[in-house]
Parts: structure tokens; sequence; C-alpha cells
């Protein structure tokens, strides 16, 4: 399956995310740790339907689809996953063909150099961010400029459509959501969508505001993905477990009514740390026990109301 590529490193700092147990975030706050960035060498797979399988290892979850035109996959996983994910894909008939990343973050980005010949297919935004060196504050971590091998190859502005394994494939562009480059991929026949970090299955999301995400925005684009979908939609989160419509609904009512929350309570004049003092009403304290904890999710939601209506820097 592999190909002798440049062997540069791609730098990718979020990896350290998967050796600490936590971590200072936005506004001196900690940032709770999750299982998905537990160290793992191995990846756990689960199959959702005849030629769906989901892998799950140490970044965001990929998806990958096997049938008689070969392999495609959904995100890849950070550098250092590449061999365990090889040796996943060795389990399934047929070379890989395409990768789609749904947006620019290394735990989802960071097997692409290592995938061989594959297509890679992504938003524009992608592209132009792999190619520049990024930061990503909330962390205090920088993603180095990928090397052209490791970039995509196809890209898009609105969509794409791929007709494979007896699939139509549609990979539609959701503006300044997670961030400026973010995609869902569509399985149309199997009635799957890989919602990449649009979705953080039952937990509060990062949100890179700094690379374009918006709370706001990304409320609405999950509406329009509920529009799309029927109640026997099988939801491929970026993080957590794979989940159903009603789950989504739930997440995107999450958003929603936290922005709200914060936003009155802006509105009366209350700085960040008073706000994150006060938290949020009760009913969103198990959102909280994943990956970014509420006092980190109050200062997301800020920085991201703050920033709304101000010209685009990114």
């Amino acid at each position: 399956m592999n190909k002798q590529r440049n062997q540069h490193h791609v730098q990718y700092a979020f990896k350290s995310v998967c050796t600490a147990a936590t971590f200072v975030g936005f506004a001196g706050v900690a940032v709770a740790d999750d299982s998905h960035h537990q160290d793992k060498t191995a990846f756990t797979s689960s199959e959702l339907k005849p030629g769906f399988v989901l892998l799950q290892g140490k970044g965001g979850n990929v998806l990958l689809s096997h049938g008689e035109d070969g392999l495609l996959l959904i995100d890849n996983d950070y550098t250092e996953m590449s061999p365990a994910l090889e040796t996943a894909l060795k389990g399934y008939d047929g070379k890989l063909k395409y990768v789609f990343n749904t947006h620019w973050h290394g735990d989802h980005t960071g097997g692409n150099q290592a995938l061989g010949e594959a297509e890679i297919i992504a938003h524009d935004n992608v592209h132009k961010r792999l190619s520049s060196r990024q930061e990503v504050k909330l962390f205090n971590m920088v993603s180095e400029p990928y090397p052209k091998d490791a970039l995509p190859d196809i890209t898009f502005d609105h969509g794409v459509t791929l007709r494979f394994n007896a699939e139509t494939v549609n990979a539609l562009h959701l503006p300044k959501g997670h961030t400026d480059g973010d995609s869902i991929i569509f399985f149309e026949s199997a009635n799957i969508v890989h919602m990449g970090d649009h979705f953080f299955a039952g937990m509060f999301p990062f949100v890179d505001v700094a690379s374009g995400g918006n709370v706001r925005n990304m409320a609405e684009n999950i509406t329009s993905v509920l529009d799309r979908i029927d109640d026997k939609a099988v939801v491929v989160p970026g993080h957590g477990e794979v989940s159903d419509k009603q789950a989504l609904i739930d997440f995107r009512n999450m958003l929603s009514a936290t922005a709200d929350e914060v936003e009155i309570m802006m509105k009366k004049g209350l700085s960040l740390e008073t706000i994150q003092e006060k938290g949020l009403s009760q009913q969103w304290d198990k959102w909280g026990k994943g990956f970014i904890n509420e006092k980190t999710w109050i200062g997301i939601v800020h920085d991201s109301l703050s920033k709304a209506g101000k010209p685009d820097a990114s």
C-alpha cells in the first residue's frame, strides 16, 4: 500500500494532548482529558453496517468503507498512529484509494503522509492551513506546515460527490463551524454520516475560533444536517461513540442553549472570569465530563461570541 515518500516529520503539537492528564487552557482553566486521547497503540474496530467499519485509536474517529472498488477512509488519526492504521487496513481486501480529511487538525490528518498513493480530498481551507504554520492557543500548540505529499490532492469549495463501492459519497462543506474548513461526509445508500468535529458525542466540543470556528454557526450547520437525515441515520461523531439523530439534536440544543446562557451574562456586563465562576445551568453538568470541561467551554463560547461580527483575521 505504501510508496516511498518524503520522510519529513509532520509536526503537530496536538499529539501532546494524548499524554498529559490535564492542560492549562482558556483563561488559565484546566482542560479535562478524555478516553479518546489516552495512549493507545492499536485501533479497535466495530462494523457499523456491511462494508463500513469504525476504527477508533488515539484521535478522531476513522470510518472505513471497503468493497469491490477498494478502501476509502474518513480521517486518519495522529501521525504516530499511522503504523497501527496500516496494520488495521491489512485486514480488508483492496487498495486504499481515497482519504477524506474532515478538517485540518492533526488528530484527523496526521496519517496523510503515510497513506501511500491514496488521493486525499478536503475543503480548500484544509489545504491552506496544512500548508502553513498554525497555532492552537488554547493548548499552546503549533502545527508546522505539512510536506507536499501529506497535503490534499483534491480540494473543493462547496462540495464534491464520489461514487465508490456502490455508494454515492457526498462531502459537504459546513462553513465556519468547528473551523473554516469543515466537511461532513454522507454515504447515501448506507444512511451513514460522518460529522467530523461538528459533533463531539455527549461532551462539550473544542471549537477552534482562531481557525474560523464559531459556536452559533456550528449549531446552525448541524441544523442543516438534521434537515437532511432521517431517524434511522447512523451518525459518526468526530469524537465519542457512534450515535443517532436524537443525540445530534441534543448536542445542537446544548450548543445553542449554553451560548444563550453565556450571552445573557455577557450582556449584563459580567467578565469572563465571573461567568466561569457562576457557571452554566446544572442541566449541562454531564457535558463537561469529556475533553473540554465547563469552564473551558464557557471560555470558548465567550471568545466566539466576542468575535462574532468582527472582520475575519484567519
